[in-house]
């Protein structure tokens, strides 16, 4: 008997469900799509908190999640410098 088969089988618990559901409707409200738009994504945004890593923090105000470097949304907004 391997260690694996005393684990229990993992499912999503009903807060898993809630936080996917407010997430698929940020999703949905913030225009936020997992490719670029043009030149734009998050990557080079504004609000991409670390730009070394292939997934950040967006510290957006409508956000604050974790999004992919290639993502985008409409509050993309140029890094001035």
């Amino acid at each position: 008997m391997a260690d694996d088969d005393l684990l229990p089988k993992p499912e999503p618990k009903p807060e898993d469900e809630k936080e996917a559901l407010r997430l698929s409707h940020m999703q949905q409200d913030n225009v936020l799509k997992g490719v670029p738009y043009g030149d734009e994504k998050c990557g080079n945004c504004l609000y991409y908190l670390n730009t070394d890593e292939k997934i950040a923090y967006c510290w957006h105000p409508k956000l604050r999640i974790l999004v992919g470097f290639d993502w985008w949304c409409q509050w993309w907004e140029k890094i001035e410098g």
